[in-house]
C-alpha cells in the first residue's frame, strides 16, 4: 500500500444503481469553446449522458449544481463516447455515442446566460446510423490519410468492422478466425487497426487491405456484399501475447515509431507498429485500466496504470516513478487539463464515481502537544508490574492445555425451540459466556447433510447472543478466538426430530421390520413422544406414526404383553432415524424415573440383505457414472476428429463433397448432448444413493450397538470404519474405503490369532472394485466375529492411526471424527 494519497481536486457521484465502462469516460473540448480546458463526458449503461465542467469549491458554495453543464436520458444504453471531427461539413468537435444497435453523433453548444443561472447547454442530434449487428466498441481516426475529418470503425459482437465516413455507410468486413470480440484501436502512423481475437494473439488489419478484402463468410447482409470486392482478407502482422487483454492504447508520442500498448490480465506489453516487441513488463497485481501518454523525455512513454487494490502507478516505460491510492477501484482513467490545474487524473469506476485527482503531498502542520509532566508513583508502578508478571506467567503455564481452558474460561449453551414452522425451520439461540478478555470472536455452526444453516459463520464484536435459523440446506460451522492463543470450545445438541418428520397415521403391515428389546416394563408411547402424540390422529399409545418429509412412513408399535418394541416402515434406511431416537428418548426417559440398570437391546438376526440391496444400488450408480464418463470421453474425441476434417474440407482452396461429414457431426454432437444430461441424472440419483446408504449404514451401526452391547468406543470405532467419508467422489468412494477399514479390523482386533495382528493394511491406492462380493463377505465376517465374542479394539499398535493413501494424495484414517451437529467456538 502506497504510502501517498492521491489529492481529490473534484469528485462527485454519478446517479444511483447505475453501472459504468471503460469506454463510458472521454475528455475533451466538446463544446469548442476554444478555452483549452476539458469537458468530461460520462455515459453509463442506463442510458444517461451527462457532461462536466468541473472547478475546484469553494468553502462556501456547492459545486455539483454549476460543475454539471448536462444530463440527458437517451433511450438506449451507452456502449461508449468519443470526440472527434465527425460531421463533413465542419471540423468542429462532435460527440459519437454508440449504443447496441445505433451510432448517433451530436452537437454539443453552449449560449451564455444573462441571468444568475448561468450558461444554457444543449444537445443536438447531427445524424445517426441504424447498425444491423450488435456493436461491441468502437475507435476512430483519420483512415486512409484523410485529413481535417475522422472517420469511425465499430466492431461488432460476431467480428464485423462497420466503417463509416462520417454521414455515409463505407463497408463492412469480417475479421477472419473470430470468436469472441476484444479491444481495437487505430494507428495513425501505419494507417491499421490493432486487435486481439480470441486465440490470445495481437492482430494488426491495415485499412487499405480492409478496403480491397472479400469476405469468405456468408454471413454478409446482401446490400454490404455488393461493396465488397478484391481479394481474402489477412493480418498484416500477429503477434501471441498468451493472455487476455483487457486494452489497447496507440499513443501519438512520436512521427518515427509508434508504440503499441497492450493491457494484459498480467503483463504489460509495448509493440512496434510492425509486430515486435519493444518490452514487456510483468504485473504484480492485477490491472483494471491504463492510460498512456507522452513524456518529457525522449524516446520513452508515461503509462497511467489502475489496479484492483484501489491503486495508481505512474510508469515511464518499465521503470515505477510513483503510487497513490485511490478511493475506489476505476474502470476508466483520463488526463484533462482544468482552469487552474493542469494535468489532472480522471478516473470513473463502475457504480458512477468520478474523480478529479493529482499525485502529490501536502505539508502536515500537526505538532505534538506538550506532555503534561507528572511525578512517577512507584508503588503503583510496582503493582502493575507484579500483575502483569502474573498474568505472563499463567499465559506460559497454559500454552499446552487448550481443553482445560476451554472447560473454564468459556460456555456455549444452546436452547433450542421445538416450535417447526410447514417449511421445516428451526430457530435456535446460542449463548456464549466467557470469564476472560474476548478478542475476535468467531463461531461456526456445523450440521449433518441434508441439513443445513442460512448463516453458517459469525463473527461477533461482543459475547452476546446469536439466534441461528437452521434450513435444510447446507452444511456450516462455528468459531471463536480469545486471548491471542487459540482456544476452542465445542457444544454438541441434537437437533428435534420435529425438523424432519411430523404426526401421522399408524399403519399395521409393512415391507421392513425391527424389534428393540428392553429390561423394563412397556411404557407409553405418548409419554415418551409428547411432541408426536398431541396431534396425532390414533388415540392409540401403542402405536405411533412419523411421515418424513421425504415421503415414506415409520410406524413404531409397542407391545402390550411384552418388553418389546417394533419399528416398521416400507424404506429400510428411513428405519433409522426414528429407531436412533427411540433408544435415546427411552434412555432419557427411564434416567428422569431413577432407573439405573435399563437397558435396550436387539437380539437379531442382523438384516444383511437388506443393507446389502442398498449398497448394490450405490455401486450399480458409481459403475453407470463411469461408463458415462468413458463414453463421452469416447464421443468428444471422435467429435473433435469429424471437426478436425471438416475444417480441414473448408481450407481446402479446391471445393469438394462433404461426403455426409456434416451429418456425422450433428448426430454426435446429439450423442455428446443426451450422454451428458445421462450421466447429471445419474450424477443426481447418486448422491440421493449415498444419503440412503449412510442411513442403511447408520441403522447397521445401531443394531450392531444394541445386538452386543458395544460401548461408546467401540461403537465410535465401528462408525468410523463403516462411514468413513461424509460424501462420494470420482477417486474415491464409499465402497473401498469401507473395504480398506473392515479389512484392517479383521486382520487386527478381530483376527481368528495373533498371527494375523502382525499383518498390516496394504498401503496401495484404492480403486473402484469390480463387485461387490468381496465388501459383502468382509461385512458378513466382520458382524460374524463380533457374534463370537470379538471386541473393537485399538490398542497396542493399532492406537496409532493407519493411513492410507488415495489417488490424487488423498489420506484415510480409520480414527476419522465423528461428524455430529454441533456448534465450535474457537477463542483467540
Amino acid at each position: 500500500m502506497s504510502l501517498f494519497k492521491a489529492r481529490d481536486w473534484w469528485a462527485s457521484v454519478l446517479g444511483e444503481g447505475e453501472e459504468f465502462d471503460q469506454g463510458c469516460l472521454c475528455v475533451g473540448d466538446v463544446d469548442n469553446s476554444g478555452s483549452g480546458y476539458d469537458k468530461i463526458v460520462v455515459g453509463s449503461f442506463m442510458g444517461m449522458l451527462r457532461i462536466f465542467s468541473p472547478h475546484p469549491a469553494k468553502p462556501d458554495e456547492q459545486t455539483e449544481a454549476d460543475a454539471q453543464l448536462l444530463e440527458v436520458q437517451l433511450p438506449d444504453p451507452i456502449i461508449q463516447v468519443e470526440m472527434g471531427k465527425f460531421v463533413s461539413c465542419s471540423e468542429l468537435l462532435h460527440l459519437a455515442v454508440l449504443h447496441p444497435r445505433k451510432l448517433s453523433v451530436y452537437a454539443v453548444s453552449g449560449t451564455a446566460g444573462n441571468v444568475e443561472h448561468g450558461d444554457q447547454y444543449q444537445l443536438r442530434l447531427v445524424y445517426e446510423h441504424n447498425l444491423q449487428r450488435t456493436a461491441c466498441n468502437m475507435t476512430y481516426g483519420p483512415f486512409g490519410g484523410v485529413t481535417g475529418h475522422h472517420f469511425i470503425c465499430i466492431q461488432s459482437m460476431d467480428g464485423m468492422l462497420m466503417f463509416f465516413e462520417q454521414e455515409t455507410y463505407a463497408f463492412g468486413r469480417f475479421l477472419p478466425g473470430f470468436l469472441l470480440p476484444g479491444p481495437l484501436s487505430y494507428c495513425i502512423r501505419t494507417d491499421s487497426f490493432i486487435t486481439v481475437s480470441s486465440i490470445r494473439q495481437v492482430e494488426c488489419y491495415r485499412y487499405e487491405t480492409l478496403a480491397v478484402a472479400t469476405d469468405a463468410d456468408t454471413r454478409q447482409d446482401s446490400d454490404q456484399q455488393s461493396k465488397s470486392s478484391g481479394k481474402r482478407l489477412t493480418a498484416d502482422w500477429t503477434l501471441v501475447l498468451g493472455e487476455e487483454a483487457l486494452d489497447i492504447c496507440v499513443p501519438n508520442t512520436s512521427s518515427a515509431m509508434s508504440s503499441i500498448f497492450v493491457l494484459g490480465e498480467r503483463n504489460l506489453f509495448c509493440v512496434k507498429d510492425n509486430g515486435q516487441i519493444r518490452f514487456m513488463k510483468k504485473l504484480e497485481f492485477n490491472p483494471c485500466c491504463f492510460l498512456p501518454y507522452g513524456s518529457v523525455s525522449e524516446g520513452s512513454t508515461n503509462i497511467l496504470m489502475c489496479n484492483h487494490n484501489n491503486m495508481l502507478l505512474v510508469y515511464q516505460d518499465v521503470t515505477l516513478k510513483w503510487v497513490a491510492q485511490l478511493s475506489c477501484v476505476p474502470v476508466a482513467v483520463r488526463v484533462a487539463n482544468f482552469p487552474e490545474l493542469k494535468g489532472l487524473v480522471v478516473t470513473l469506476s463502475s457504480d458512477g464515481h468520478l474523480q478529479c485527482s493529482y499525485m502529490g503531498t501536502d505539508p502536515s502542520f500537526f505538532t505534538a502537544p506538550k506532555v503534561d509532566a507528572r511525578e512517577v508513583n512507584y508503588d503503583e508502578v510496582d503493582t502493575e508490574m507484579k500483575m502483569l508478571q502474573k498474568v505472563i506467567r499463567e499465559a506460559s503455564k497454559t500454552q499446552g492445555m487448550v481443553h482445560r481452558v476451554q472447560t473454564n474460561k468459556s460456555t456455549v449453551y444452546v436452547n433450542r425451540c421445538d416450535t417447526v414452522c410447514p417449511e421445516c425451520v428451526l430457530y435456535s439461540q446460542v449463548k456464549i459466556k466467557n470469564r476472560g478478555a474476548v478478542h475476535s470472536p468467531k463461531m461456526t455452526v456445523c450440521v449433518q447433510p441434508p441439513l443445513g444453516v442460512t448463516q453458517d459463520q459469525f463473527v461477533l464484536d461482543s459475547m452476546g447472543m446469536i439466534l441461528v435459523s437452521i434450513l435444510l440446506s447446507q452444511t456450516s460451522t462455528h468459531k471463536h478466538e480469545v486471548s491471542r492463543i487459540p482456544r476452542v470450545s465445542q457444544c454438541k445438541f441434537n437437533l428435534p426430530l420435529r425438523l424432519v418428520c411430523y404426526p401421522s397415521s399408524a399403519i399395521k403391515n409393512a415391507k421392513y421390520k425391527i424389534t428393540v428389546d428392553t429390561n423394563k416394563p412397556p411404557v407409553n408411547l405418548s409419554e415418551v413422544f409428547p411432541d408426536f402424540s398431541e396431534k396425532s390422529e390414533n388415540n392409540d399409545s401403542s402405536a405411533l406414526g412419523f411421515q418424513l418429509i421425504t415421503g415414506s412412513r415409520v410406524i413404531v408399535l409397542a407391545s402390550k404383553t411384552s418388553q418389546r418394541y417394533r419399528i416398521q416402515s416400507e424404506s429400510f434406511e428411513d428405519i433409522w432415524l426414528v429407531a436412533k431416537e427411540l433408544v435415546q428418548r427411552f434412555d432419557r426417559h427411564f434416567a428422569s424415573l431413577g432407573v439405573k440398570d435399563f437397558r435396550n437391546s436387539f437380539t437379531g438376526p442382523i438384516p444383511l440383505p437388506e443393507f446389502f440391496e442398498t449398497v448394490d444400488h450405490h455401486f450399480e450408480l458409481r459403475v453407470n457414472a463411469q461408463k458415462y464418463q468413458d463414453l463421452l470421453s469416447e464421443r468428444a474425441v471422435q467429435f473433435r476428429a469429424i471437426q478436425r476434417r471438416l475444417l480441414t474440407r473448408f481450407k481446402d482452396k479446391t471445393p469438394g463433397p462433404l461426403q455426409n461429414l456434416d451429418t456425422l457431426m450433428e448426430g454426435t454432437y446429439r450423442q455428446v448432448i443426451a450422454l451428458a444430461d445421462a450421466a447429471e441424472d445419474n450424477r443426481e440419483r447418486l448422491i440421493q444413493a449415498f444419503t440412503r446408504l449412510r442411513s442403511a449404514t447408520h441403522l447397521l451401526i445401531l443394531l450392531l450397538s444394541l445386538w452386543q452391547g458395544l460401548s461408546s468406543e467401540q461403537t465410535a470405532i465401528l462408525e468410523a470404519t463403516l462411514l468413513p467419508l461424509l460424501q462420494d467422489t470420482p477417486q474415491l468412494g464409499w465402497e473401498e474405503s469401507v473395504d480398506a477399514a473392515v479389512s484392517h479390523l479383521l486382520k487386527t482386533c478381530l483376527s481368528r490369532s495373533p498371527k494375523d495382528q502382525a499383518i498390516s493394511l496394504s498401503t496401495g491406492p484404492l480403486t473402484i472394485p469390480k463387485d461387490t462380493s468381496r465388501l459383502k463377505k468382509h461385512i458378513t465376517l466382520l458382524c460374524d466375529r463380533l457374534g463370537k465374542g470379538g471386541r473393537l479394539s485399538l490398542s497396542s499398535e493399532a492406537n496409532v492411526p493407519t493411513t492410507v493413501m488415495m489417488p490424487g494424495q488423498k489420506y484415510l484414517s480409520l480414527e476419522t471424527l465423528r461428524v455430529h451437529s454441533h456448534v465450535t467456538l474457537m477463542l483467540l
